[in-house]
């Protein structure tokens, strides 16, 4: 993928983030507060407790949210994909360690100056908190998924939210014949399923094998079916992973 960062009008999440309908007089006044920054796999973008002095949307590339225990058990509670929001207005300090799960950019805005836009910025406003519900609902969903769901269910569940995000930023709706790459490694997987790795390993491998899924190269998946891959999340006909 590749793009201009200094033009919004290419940004490959403009229809998807925080900007969406913004005019152009308001993209000039966020131009005027907006900084990038890029992060490689592995790499922390911010710890708990740390001082957040900007908030910011993911443009290409993964990152986990995670919290620790005093214990030093860590259990990773969410993860941020293309166009999702990275931290909260009227909030200083982070509330979860993040952690660039694939090679990260990150499109970021001072806090305090796009704390006061938000005021005087209805369309941000609106957006903001359309990505805060859409978020809350997508989180009562993965209670769902970590609490219900077989190991198989699982898996489905998260190609499936995967392949969602990935043809919505193309401004399309999966279906059979997507692809797309997978983000995450097997490991990160299985942090954020709460399974093990060779848990993680043998259903993809029994997805393969039964065509549900096709492996191109080390992370390139194809859904054949995408209504077969929907089936084995267990959601109900009305239902759906919600995105």
């Amino acid at each position: 993928m590749t793009f201009d960062l200094k033009d919004c009008g290419t940004c490959p999440i403009r229809h998807r983030a925080v900007c969406a309908r913004c005019e152009s007089d308001e993209l000039e006044i966020l131009e005027s507060i907006k900084f990038y920054r890029s992060f490689e796999a592995g790499q922390p973008v911010i710890w708990s407790g740390d001082s957040m002095d900007f908030v910011a949307s993911v443009v290409t590339g993964v990152a986990s949210l995670s919290q620790a225990m005093e214990d030093g058990r860590t259990q990773m509670v969410g993860l941020l994909l293309p166009s999702d929001f990275l931290g909260r207005p009227g909030r200083e300090f982070a509330p979860y360690d993040v952690v660039a799960v694939s090679n990260l950019t990150l499109c970021c805005f001072r806090r305090k100056p796009f704390e006061k836009m938000m005021l005087n910025t209805p369309h941000i406003a609106q957006r903001l908190l359309e990505m805060t519900l859409d978020e809350l609902d997508a989180a009562r969903e993965w209670m769902l998924i970590l609490g219900r769901k077989t190991a198989r269910e699982k898996i489905a569940s998260l190609l499936t939210i995967l392949a969602r995000r990935e043809a919505s930023l193309a401004l399309q709706t999966a279906q059979s014949g997507t692809s797309f790459e997978l983000p995450l490694t097997r490991e990160a997987m299985a942090d954020y399923l709460g399974l093990t790795l060779e848990t993680v390993s043998r259903q993809v491998s029994a997805l393969k094998r039964e065509g549900i899924v096709q492996l191109e190269g080390k992370r390139k998946i194809i859904i054949p079916d995408f209504d077969l891959l929907v089936a084995e999340t267990g959601d109900d006909a009305d239902g759906g992973v919600m995105v």
